[in-house]
């Protein structure tokens, strides 16, 4: 799943304003900006097998690391604790935490089984979505599109970056997950590269949520009053 994990992230800022878009999206993200660092390091591996799903063409034999679901929770907890560390909010922490957890569970409807319940294990499960292009963008896609009506009903603008930047990245968002459906990439190493790209799209979130406030936020200001008193 790609924007999917997205889709998490801008409706988990609506669910807890007080955190930033580019740490929902850091929370959301978490295990697949970590995955192409692991790849890079040799810690983890994959392949590319063109046709190996009817969407995907990576072949995902070993990232225990960052996506078998035990070392998910451990990553989960430690963003938890964290995020209470900074913010000293439980329930911002717990949400947080889950934004992590939720990556794993959305993978799991998408990959093909090859996803480790714990390190070492043999055993790997995933429901297959991916084996149909069709069924994975009808379910990507507006749960990507839900995220953005609940971000955009939830904050409002304060400039144009907050307004144009937003709709810029989200649409490169969308064309960037629409590669997919084209060739496949050369190897590995190029897959861990385009990865590391998601680190970008952590500075995207929080540069243009600095230019959007919750929706209300005048309101604990003071609305302002026009000479008239009107």
């Amino acid at each position: 799943m790609f924007i999917g994990h997205y889709g998490v992230a801008l409706a988990g800022k609506s669910a807890a304003p007080r955190a930033s878009l580019g740490t929902w999206v850091l929370a959301a993200q978490w295990v697949d900006l970590l995955w192409p660092i692991f790849l890079l390091l040799g810690w983890e591996h994959m392949r590319v097998i063109p046709g190996s799903t009817g969407f995907a063409t990576l072949d995902f034999y070993d990232y225990p690391i960052s996506h078998s679901l035990l070392a998910d929770v451990g990553w989960a907890v430690a963003f938890g604790v964290v995020s209470f560390l900074v913010y000293r909010h439980v329930r911002m922490a717990l949400l947080l935490g889950a934004g992590v957890l939720s990556h794993w569970i959305l993978d799991l409807i998408v990959h093909r089984p090859d996803l480790p319940i714990t390190p070492g294990q043999s055993e790997r499960v995933g429901l297959g979505l991916w084996n149909s292009p069709a069924a994975t963008m009808l379910v990507e896609i507006p749960l990507y599109a839900l995220g953005i009506a609940l971000y955009v009903r939830t904050t409002r603008a304060c400039d144009g970056i907050g307004r144009y930047g937003l709709g810029a990245g989200l649409a490169l968002l969308l064309a960037l997950y629409l590669t997919n459906l084209g060739p496949p990439p050369p190897n590995a190493k190029v897959v861990a590269y385009m990865g590391l790209a998601g680190w970008l799209v952590v500075a995207w979130a929080y540069w243009v949520d600095r230019h959007r406030e919750p929706v209300g936020e005048e309101k604990r200001h003071g609305a302002p009053t026009t000479q008239n008193g009107a």
